[in-house]
Formats: structure tokens, sequence, C-alpha cells
């Protein structure tokens, strides 16, 4: 779990972790070494307050020198890539590191946005999210003021060819983003970003109080629990 200056949900991260069942780690943003940990999230916040660019200057962190080399297979003491996970800021993040293609803007309402968000899951084989059913819908709680994705149209296509848009929204576009597009991925799979906050709803009572199929559950809310018991079956297996 890295924090930078400015992180603000590393925390809850971290304790989605543990419900999945792992043991969380925390990274300081200045370190260059990853204590051998076997996946990376990078949580949601306003890293460095934003300034410049959403990401930007995270993006020069000594540990993410580290992290962009181990999410392509090198720089690690055991084989394979790294998987990294980056939520909301930790997208912007990825994205500014050139991890995952595309950018980051402003909502196109210019407002911060606050609201429990429905989305579809295009992609289940990814290393974060085999626990979902391709198209299985997922209620997820959204915060954000730079969540409109773009990129130009041939890397959208090659997105959507290549099977590497991850999440999608569904009834309505909360921000703009081109193709309604939540959450992508590398070309590996190993690393994903997404918009919305998984780490919000992986406890009953405290997420979401409705479900993708439209029933209020207030003992429900636990969507997100998929993309880290995901993660975790992925290193075990």
């Amino acid at each position: 779990m890295v924090t930078f200056p400015g992180s603000l949900d590393d925390r809850d991260a971290a304790r989605a972790v543990r419900l999945a069942g792992g043991s969380a780690v925390q990274l300081w943003h200045g370190d260059s070494d990853l204590q051998d940990v076997d996946a990376v999230i990078i949580p949601g916040g306003f890293s460095y307050g934003d300034y410049l660019r959403a990401g930007a200057i995270s993006r020069f962190a000594p540990l993410m020198e580290q992290i962009t080399a181990a999410a392509g297979g090198g720089g690690r003491g055991h084989t394979g890539a790294l998987p990294v996970l980056g939520i909301c800021n930790g997208f912007q993040v990825l994205t500014e590191a050139h991890l995952l293609p595309g950018s980051m803007i402003k909502n196109n309402s210019l407002h911060f946005l606050c609201r429990d968000q429905r989305l579809r899951v295009e992609n289940s084989h990814t290393s974060w999210t085999s626990d979902y059913a391709p198209g299985e819908e997922l209620v997820i709680p959204l915060k954000n003021q730079d969540g409109q994705f773009v990129a130009d149209d041939y890397t959208l296509d090659v997105l959507e060819g290549e099977g590497r848009v991850v999440f999608r929204y569904v009834d309505g576009n909360p921000n703009g983003s081109r193709r309604n597009i939540a959450g992508i991925s590398n070309e590996a799979g190993n690393v994903v970003g997404l918009m919305p906050h998984p780490e919000h709803a992986v406890e009953a009572g405290f997420g979401p109080d409705s479900s993708a199929k439209g029933k209020v559950d207030v003992r429900g809310g636990t969507d997100g629990l998929g993309i880290f018991t995901s993660v975790l079956k992925k290193l075990v297996g």
C-alpha cells in the first residue's frame, strides 16, 4: 500500500486487503524498497494536492521507479510481473507513469462528484477481476473531480479490441469518460486502474445500501471485495 503526501484512502485499502484475507504492507513513496511484496495498490486521495496535474508529481516518486520496473516483470526477487492496482488518484498516477494509456482530466461538470455508481465488469481475466463474472454489475462508491478518462480514438479502439476495458459505467456516465470507461488494464492484465473506490464496498453495512439489481440491502455493500480476493487467489494459484 503506497502512501504519498495527500493520500487519504490508503488505510481503507489496507483494511480491504485484510478483510479479503491478505496482509497489508505499508510502503512510503520516498523509499526505494518494495519489501518483496506480492502486489501493490496505489490508493485514492489528492497526492501532492493535485498540483500541476493529478498524479503528475507522484509519478516521479522513488518507489514508482521500482513499481514500474516490477510491473513489467523486472527488478523483483521472484518471477512474474507485479500485480498493480490504481484506485482513483492511483489510476491517475498509473497513466502519468505510462503504465496505463490515456489521461484523466476534470469531470465534464467541473464539479467534485460523490455517489454510489453502477459498473459493469467487462474483463474478468485480469489479476484483479477473476472473482467476477463477465457482464456482472456492481455498485461501487465514486468520488473525484478529475475522473474523466480521455484518449485518442486509436488508443480507445486498441483498448476495446484487446479487451482491456475492465469496467464500464452503467446507467449514465458520471464524468464524461470516453466510451463510458471506468477502468482499464495493461496488455498483460496485471496492471489495472479504475476511478471508483472498491475499498469502500468491502464490509457489510458500511458500503452502498443498494445492490446492482436495485434491491435495498443495508447489510450488503460488498461488491468491491472481489477486487482484493481476486488478486490473492491469483497469487496463491
